[in-house]
């Protein structure tokens, strides 16, 4: 098992490149499942998860090819309704199957995906939702068994106790662009993600209405073709990007990150004194020289603050002197960086779905372990602004959704390498 060991090495500076975005490739990998035409995705990101995806993919009998890195060609002329749970417990963004599979063979049986670190995970929105469209559904030994045999379109609410549902608003899109009929998806996700599979969903003929807002209109149609597609640009991966800036003092060019996809993030570094500037390109981040101000932010649905940046934005604000407080409205348990930040020096309490975060401190390198894959983004910031070494276990989690990370970071001057966990000294180690 592979750990990182990372270095305080002060500021970051260079140019550093944002890939695809993970979150936006899952769901349009399961939507090339709606056709039995070639569909051509680039800009796909070379990670665990896309992996695991295509594995998935592969299973229920498509055909993929991948022509050159970042590129995948899917052709599911024939395809199977059944996704097991060996396969589907690797990935809860598997339960994105559920829609085309509806849609294409009028069933499926899916495993329901596992628990998840970070909090509950339900499904009942997704399932709520295939009940509107006038589909069985059935629940037994762990599968959901699904009988679209009477699909048509419907008006489907899909709220929930914290907001819209993005992989719920991804299968019942999908699943809507093949059932008779039109479909109004009210309270839909409006996250750039969805925006993406929107556009590829039209591309292969679909026919989609209010696309970015919270009501979309589907008209059914017979059947939709091939297309190619590029994956939008990962939003999370240039906030990260750009919090690793801040928190070393550096001067870094994130560049292919629009500032419309970041408004929250980018308002509330605004907010903490972090000097931002946009350019032709992408996103400049220059030096703050230690001038950062405490903030206060709430997480929650897109175009607000996002849930997968908090963690990043913990670090970054235990860095700066005075109290901040930030609320996690989204998962109610994505507090788990907190214990291993503490074990670095920062002075941080958890109260109800708040951290408070009493800063500055400089952090000090420690043995830590990652718990999650953006837990293990803001360790990795923490070390980079430590004044020693630092070893990070259970990287496995960052590379769900990171490309490449630790290249793209030693681009830019970081001290950070990953070695085989039998280099870490062994009274470091944590069980």
């Amino acid at each position: 098992m592979d750990v990182f060991r990372v270095k305080g090495n002060g500021p970051l500076s260079g140019t550093i490149e944002v890939g695809g975005a993970k979150n936006a490739a899952l769901p349009l990998l399961a939507a090339c499942l709606l056709t039995k035409e070639t569909v051509r995705l680039t800009r796909v990101p070379d990670l665990s998860d896309i992996r695991f995806m295509v594995e998935i993919l592969r299973h229920v009998g498509a055909k993929i090819e991948n022509p050159e890195p970042g590129t995948w060609e899917i052709n599911a002329a024939q395809l199977s309704h059944i996704a097991p749970y060996e396969l589907v417990r690797k990935m809860r963004a598997s339960i994105c199957l559920l829609g085309p599979l509806v849609a294409r063979l009028r069933r499926a049986e899916v495993s329901i995906p596992g628990g998840c670190v970070i909090g509950p995970r339900p499904i009942d929105l997704h399932l709520k939702g295939l009940k509107k469209l006038h589909c069985d559904v059935r629940i037994e030994h762990g599968y959901v068994f699904i009988d679209a045999e009477d699909m048509r379109g419907s008006v489907v609410f899909l709220g929930g106790r914290n907001g819209s549902t993005v992989t719920g608003t991804a299968n019942i899109l999908m699943a809507a662009t093949l059932a008779p009929g039109t479909t109004r998806i009210e309270c839909a996700a409006c996250e750039p993600e969805i925006v993406d599979l929107c556009k590829l969903l039209t591309k292969m003929g679909a026919c989609i209405e209010g696309i970015g807002s919270p009501e979309l209109v589907v008209q059914g149609v017979e059947e939709l073709h091939g297309c190619e597609h590029p994956v939008i640009a990962d939003r999370i991966e240039a906030g990260t990007f750009i919090a690793a800036a801040a928190i070393t003092n550096g001067n870094v060019l994130v560049k292919g990150i629009a500032p419309n996809l970041l408004g929250a993030f980018l308002d509330k570094l605004e907010e903490a004194g972090v000097p931002i500037e946009p350019e032709a390109d992408g996103l400049r981040v220059l030096p703050h020289n230690g001038k950062l101000r405490p903030v206060d932010c709430i997480t929650l649905p897109y175009p607000g603050f996002p849930t997968d940046l908090q963690a990043q934005f913990c670090a970054l604000m235990a860095c700066t002197d005075g109290i901040s407080i930030i609320t996690e409205r989204i998962y109610p348990n994505r507090f788990m960086h907190v214990p291993e930040l503490q074990r670095m020096g920062a002075d941080i309490a958890i109260e109800g779905p708040s951290a408070i975060v009493k800063g500055p401190c400089k952090f000090s390198g420690a043995p830590v372990m990652a718990s999650d894959l953006r837990a293990s983004a803001a360790l990795i910031l923490a070390a980079m602004a430590a004044n020693d070494e630092t070893w990070i276990q259970r990287i496995y989690h960052l590379d769900r959704g990171y490309e490449h990370f630790e290249h793209k970071l030693a681009a830019l001057g970081a001290k950070i390498e990953r070695l085989d966990d039998s280099e870490m000294p062994h009274e470091l180690y944590q069980e």
